[in-house]
């Protein structure tokens, strides 16, 4: 896995959201460097900028992760490498 990558995090608002995907992030050692939040109508919306070097797992053990921590939350939790996210977001 890359060094940095960003994980997008889309739900309807509701207490703990940050708490929920904060967990999962300490739990396998991905560091938060920036996080960005806000609230559109009843949908939180989230970009955080995390290091993954310490990281034990592989990039797709954590897709698959988050797919999987996102269904039992009912959150869409999405894993992208920050290269990657700053082409596709590009103006």
């Amino acid at each position: 896995m890359s060094t940095s990558s960003v994980v997008t995090v889309i739900g309807k608002d509701r207490v703990g959201i940050v708490y929920d995907v904060s967990k999962i992030l300490a739990e396998n050692k991905l560091n938060i460097l920036n996080i960005s939040q806000t609230l559109m109508d009843d949908y939180f919306t989230m970009i955080i900028l995390v290091d993954t070097a310490q990281c034990p797992k592989s990039r797709q053990e954590m897709l698959d992760l988050f797919a999987e921590e996102g269904a039992k939350l009912a959150l869409d939790i999405r894993l992208q490498d920050e290269e990657l996210f700053k082409a596709m977001h590009r103006i």
